[in-house]
């Protein structure tokens, strides 16, 4: 029961829905997602924390930086199926597609300068 409780808390927010959906670009640092949403970091580290331990995303740490990306095809059914559903459901949005235009002009800056950008804020 835990686990779906994590499961649907995690995907009752916008932000990490829209997370989710941005992370199907592929990999992405804290401080490119931080950059799409315009949300503090904290704020961000907090909803890929809820995502994290729903099982919706993986993370690994590089330096000082921490990247998430979604869960590998072997991830357990209910996960799979969720992100899929998202995915379809979400299809078309205008939100998640203004985000994916923005998120390519996010991907072709170097990610240590919009993390030096937001240090200064």
């Amino acid at each position: 029961m835990r686990e779906f409780m994590n499961l649907t808390k995690a995907l009752a927010d916008e932000n990490r829905v829209r997370a989710l959906l941005a992370l199907r670009q592929g990999e992405l640092c804290v401080c490119q997602i931080t950059e799409l949403f315009g949300l503090a970091p904290s704020t961000i580290s907090k909803h890929l924390s809820i995502l994290f331990q729903a099982g919706l995303v993986e993370s690994r740490k590089d330096g000082r930086w921490i990247y998430y990306q979604l869960p590998a095809k072997n991830a357990p059914a209910v996960v799979r199926e969720a992100l899929e559903w998202i995915e379809k459901a979400l299809a078309g949005n205008p939100c998640v597609l203004d985000d994916n235009t923005r998120l390519k002009t996010i991907l072709k800056q170097d990610p240590a300068e919009l993390c030096k950008r937001q240090c200064k804020k």
